[in-house]
């Protein structure tokens, strides 16, 4: 229980520093595709940026599972955090480091209980779009017959195969950028099927309210005509009248002379 104690510390104690983190990762990746011609010592920082960021979450995963109570069960119930831990050591690619980092960072937002699932939702599509557009950028920019050569075509190109509408204006032509389209697509529908689902949520409890409503206001309005027929009664009683369908009992008759 103490080490479970001490687990739960950690990553409250560490939420917000990674969210931080995540923001940081973020610029590092944006600047080098934004700003090919920026100065070499910018594209190295922001490498080196992306290398502790992700760092910095592993160490953050092997600590959480240092202090879980039982490790194989940690193991086995977070398979996305360990691949996306050992996932940049495979092979360093940069397109690597930010899945990684994707995943990472998707892991620690579910589990902030601040974060709502219309925040996380929401977040979770913009960050797609955004880093989808700049991967399919950085892959596609140089490619012979490639079509999306600039940030708003990459952007369009994001949009339209999240939302799997695919006007075909644009379109990937390397292997990497069509396993990007693959990825991007499976997200967007996974996404747009949660966004569907907690809309249709948000309908049918509307409507349940509505109903109990309904039905509280009804068993109100007859509690209010029983209790209105109650007093008639008692009404009736306090003045010697008859009460409404009852029989009216003969006095007694008066002696013949």
């Amino acid at each position: 229980m103490k080490q479970q104690t001490a687990q739960i510390r950690w990553e409250k104690r560490m939420q917000t520093p990674l969210l931080a983190l995540a923001l940081v990762f973020a610029v590092a990746y944006t600047v080098p595709i934004v700003a090919p011609g920026a100065p070499s010592g910018v594209h190295r920082s922001c490498q080196v940026a992306e290398w502790v960021v992700w760092g910095t979450f592993a160490v953050d995963y092997l600590v959480r599972l240092s202090l879980a109570p039982g490790k194989w069960l940690f193991l086995r119930s977070h398979p996305l955090d360990l691949l996306a831990v050992l996932l940049p050591l495979v092979q360093p690619l940069r397109l690597l480091r930010l899945v990684s980092t994707l995943l990472l960072v998707g892991r620690r937002a579910r589990m902030a209980p601040q974060i709502t699932l219309t925040t996380y939702v929401g977040g979770a599509v913009v960050g797609l779009m955004m880093f989808g557009s700049l991967a399919v950028l950085q892959v596609e920019r140089d490619a012979p017959g490639g079509n999306i050569r600039t940030l708003g075509d990459a952007v369009w190109w994001s949009f339209t195969t999240m939302t799997t509408v695919g006007y075909g204006d644009h379109s990937p032509t390397t292997g990497l950028g069509r396993l990007l389209a693959v990825g991007l697509m499976i997200s967007g529908i996974a996404l747009l099927g949660v966004v569907t689902a907690n809309i249709a949520a948000w309908f049918i409890s509307r409507f349940e309210r509505d109903d109990a409503e309904e039905r509280r206001q009804t068993a109100l309005l007859e509690a209010l005509a029983v209790e209105v027929r109650g007093l008639r009664a008692e009404v009736a009683r306090l003045s010697g009248a008859p009460e409404a369908g009852a029989p009216e009992v003969p006095g007694p008759s008066s002696p013949r002379s």
